[in-house]
């Protein structure tokens, strides 16, 4: 596999738009390389990742992919309602809304997401006990991804 040449300047470019327009996400496409920038908490810094497509989806990485979807079909799954980035809490000091283990009410916070500067809270659908917290703090999810399992 070739080593993949990063564009420096079209990642400033393209940071430079993300700050100019408040995107917290962009991906681009040229040929077989493809990129993605995404913002982090801190609007100064930025994640990229830069790879050659057919390198992008490995064998290794359509695992976890595959486990959830499986969960997907779960009475108990809570998916996600929109793109964003997760949180477990309310700021980076604060204690997480829930942990495995704990009972739930129907309407509780379970989570927030930020999308577009906005925070979003995410209730529990069900009263029950979360079972499992399927994403890391601070990440990117995608409309329908499984968060967690309320039982």
């Amino acid at each position: 596999m070739a080593k993949t040449e990063v564009d420096k300047d079209l990642i400033r470019e393209l940071a430079a738009l993300m700050e100019e327009t408040g995107l917290s996400e962009i991906e681009i496409e040229r040929d077989d390389d493809r990129m993605r920038l995404v913002r982090a908490t801190a609007p100064a810094a930025v994640a990229v990742a830069s790879a050659p497509v057919a390198a992008a989806t490995p064998v290794a990485a359509a695992a976890p992919a595959a486990a959830d979807s499986d969960l997907s079909n779960h009475p108990g799954a809570i998916p996600s309602p929109l793109v964003g980035t997760a949180y477990h809490a309310a700021s980076p000091d604060a204690a997480p809304f829930v942990n495995v283990g704990d009972h739930v009410t129907a309407g509780q916070t379970l989570l927030v997401i930020e999308a577009m500067k906005t925070f979003n809270e995410i209730p529990s659908p069900r009263s029950g006990t979360v079972t499992q917290i399927l994403f890391d703090n601070a990440t990117p999810v995608e409309y329908g991804d499984v968060l967690m399992i309320v039982e």
